[in-house]
């Protein structure tokens, strides 16, 4: 089986004295891609210095979290859009709005996040997108420029079934974390899984947060890792009734895709669909 992660944080401090053991423990766990998460200047910068290091495992967004909107000024973006010449960039990101702790104002976070919906109209990349109790502003913001923009995924969903509903009428990819595989708070997330066509449907860690807790046996460490997105697979496959083998083909072969990786001989998937 081979696996994509499509947003991991390897930039995070937690990383820094063990990334090449890293990434092999992912390796050996089947996934072949990981895209690295670029949330504010410095982390962009850092992402496509890793990507350059491990060019042929990694690869990167460049944008700004709505946590770091306060902070964006004119040089901040100018900047951030030279960086989206490099060759390992993927998609213009980590961008949206989260009201769930409003690290910045509601008003630069609609600002910064329309700023990178009128550059994701004239950039051929895909847009990497974050939602925290924030639905109604995003998807308004989402449908004035949907149909000038590539596409994109909204990352780590944690919606209910009407906000899905509403992200695929716009032909969005949908990004599952272990947040899935919570059984506090992810049983709402179980139960409208199945309602994500396979064409649709992206997998990834969030590393270093969102540890999958269905892990048996619990690891010491409470640090996500790429080399547990087989277990988001597994949950997913559960609540679908798929097969692990055919959640990995969809998702791998959606990731190619969405962000026009390079890779090739993704095996053709299996027959895997949304269950009604």
């Amino acid at each position: 089986m081979k696996f994509i992660d499509i947003g991991a944080n390897l930039t995070h401090e937690s990383f820094s004295s063990d990334l090449t053991a890293i990434l092999e423990d992912a390796r050996k766990e089947g996934v072949i891609h990981v895209i690295l998460t670029g949330t504010d200047l410095q982390t962009n910068l850092n992402a496509i210095k890793l990507t350059k290091k491990y060019s042929s495992f990694l690869s990167s967004t460049v944008g700004f979290h709505p946590h770091n909107a306060n902070n964006v000024d004119d040089a901040a973006f100018e900047s951030a859009i030279e960086l989206l010449k490099q060759d390992s960039v993927v998609a213009i990101g980590e961008t949206g709005l989260d009201y769930n702790r409003n690290f910045s104002s509601k008003k630069a976070q609609l600002k910064v996040f329309e700023q990178h919906l009128e550059l994701a109209t004239c950039v051929n990349l895909p847009l990497f997108l974050h939602q925290r109790e924030a639905h109604s502003d995003f998807l308004n913001l989402l449908k004035k420029y949907r149909h000038k923009v590539t596409g994109g995924v909204v990352h780590c969903f944690t919606g209910n079934e009407n906000a899905l509903s509403e992200y695929l009428d716009l032909d969005m990819y949908i990004g599952i974390t272990g947040w899935i595989c919570d059984e506090r708070r992810g049983t709402d997330l179980q139960s409208i899984v199945k309602h994500i066509p396979s064409d649709r449907l992206l997998i990834e860690t969030d590393s270093p947060y969102l540890l999958p807790r269905t892990i048996k046996p619990k690891p010491k460490s409470r640090r996500n890792e790429p080399r547990h997105l087989p277990e988001v697979a597994k949950t997913i496959a559960e609540h679908t009734l798929n097969e692990v083998n055919e959640i990995a083909h969809v998702t791998s072969r959606n990731a190619v895709k969405l962000f026009n990786l390079p890779i090739e001989n993704i095996t053709p998937p299996i027959k895997c669909s949304a269950k009604k």
